[in-house]
């Protein structure tokens, strides 16, 4: 129990560091010195530019070695079980809802980008975002597939974009990162420096940005919508608690484990918001859904993660 408690205590911190940031973009929103309008116009900074060096960084930091190889491909094949067992238990949920699909969404795809990417850094440093990056690419593939399929289900028109599918920042950044640590390569300074100052842009930007979108919530009808309970459920609880139940039948070392926990239990992604936005479905409500999930995982995260390191 001391150790739970110690595990718990020092994840906590970690979140808790991370919301005092958040705090910081809300409270900038609200006096109109960096509004959520200024953060969705810079977004693509973040998504585009930020994020990538962030995942190229990581393969350079990190050593090549068996055991990190194999760990790189359990990270992958852990978050593929993670999206399925979020796809199988939201399956059976909300079928008869007009938002069907935004709620099912949110129940399957995590804040990896923003939320799991910068929390690893935090608690296992950069060797936590070299086996969260293999999450990131499980995401993507996904999301521009079954995410878009879920957001157009019944519409005769739907059509998957390959160029989508391949042409993403984080497909694109693990394609140039992974040879590079595969084969050891060391980048001269001169180009090293730029990408590992830029990937240190993406936790305070990243957290800045969402609290401008906190800021701009309904904070107090969220709280309204029910399904956000079963969502909260699967999406912070029950996907977390598989991927618990996978690394000790697998005995994952505890890094592994706690990166892949990371993964499985960050809250439902800003992309929610941003693919209803996209295929004309309730961004309000998927605001509200982002926001209450991502405040009630202070406490989750920081118990799954210490859980794993039990």
């Amino acid at each position: 129990m001391t150790l739970f408690l110690q595990n718990m205590g020092t994840a906590a911190i970690q979140v808790f560091i991370l919301y005092i940031i958040v705090a910081a973009g809300f409270t900038a929103d609200k006096l109109r010195i960096f509004t959520e309008k200024t953060a969705r116009a810079s977004n693509d900074l973040l998504f585009y530019i930020v994020t990538p060096c962030v995942i190229i960084n990581s393969f350079l930091t990190t050593s090549f070695s068996k055991d990190t190889a194999s760990g790189f491909a359990v990270a992958i094949a852990f978050s593929v079980v993670a999206h399925a067992a979020g796809i199988l238990f939201a399956a059976p949920l909300f079928n008869k809802k007009d938002n069907s699909a935004v709620f099912k969404f949110a129940c399957v795809y995590g804040n990896l980008g923003y939320m799991a990417l910068p929390l690893a850094k935090a608690v296992l440093g950069e060797t936590g975002v070299f086996y969260c990056a293999g999450g990131v690419i499980v995401f993507n593939t996904l999301a521009f597939t079954h995410g878009i399929w879920l957001m157009n289900k019944g519409k005769k028109d739907v059509k998957f974009s390959l160029k989508s599918l391949i042409l993403n920042p984080g497909v694109i950044s693990v394609a140039i990162g992974l040879p590079l640590f595969l084969f050891s390569v060391k980048l001269p300074s001169v180009i090293q420096q730029p990408i590992s100052f830029i990937s240190g842009m993406n936790t305070p930007l990243a957290m800045l940005f969402f609290g401008t979108y906190l800021a701009n919530t309904d904070l107090k009808t969220m709280f309204r919508v029910k399904e956000q309970y079963l969502i909260m459920l699967v999406r912070l609880i029950g996907v977390p608690v598989v991927i618990m139940g996978l690394s000790r039948i697998f005995s994952l070392s505890e890094t592994l484990t706690t990166a892949c926990m990371i993964s499985a239990a960050a809250p439902s992604a800003n992309n929610t918001v941003m693919f209803s936005a996209k295929y004309g479905k309730d961004t309000a409500l998927a605001s509200k859904i982002v926001a209450l999930n991502s405040f009630v995982s202070i406490i989750t995260l920081p118990v799954m993660i210490a859980l794993s390191q039990i």
